[in-house]
């Protein structure tokens, strides 16, 4: 899965693209802690403007990158949500723990 790394004053921007399954989410997880160990940034922002796809594997990629930004001292919101990942992500309440922005559903 493409991962598209951005940092401007400490603000980390991942733009995310493709399906985030099983496979994706671990290499993605390996990925943003390798990014987050080197940027320590004050805020993480996820992009997923071209995710097509989530399942519960993502619910646990954001869990962990929410847990490892804290441990830095930032805070993390997800953007853009599709429809198909913004069902996943609403079924399981994530907006109420971590800001995110829905696209129309």
């Amino acid at each position: 899965m493409p991962m598209i790394c951005t940092a401007e004053n400490r603000t980390l921007t991942v733009r995310l693209a493709g399906e985030i399954d099983h496979h994706a989410a671990r290499q993605l997880m390996m990925e943003l802690d390798r990014e987050i160990e080197r940027r320590f940034p004050k805020l993480l922002i996820l992009d997923f403007a071209s995710v097509s796809f989530m399942d519960s594997s993502g619910i646990a990629l954001l869990l962990r990158t929410w847990r490892r930004t804290q441990e830095v001292s930032g805070a993390m919101k997800v953007i853009h949500v599709p429809k198909q990942p913004g069902k996943v992500l609403k079924a399981a309440n994530l907006h109420r723990m971590i800001p995110i922005t829905f696209e129309e559903l």
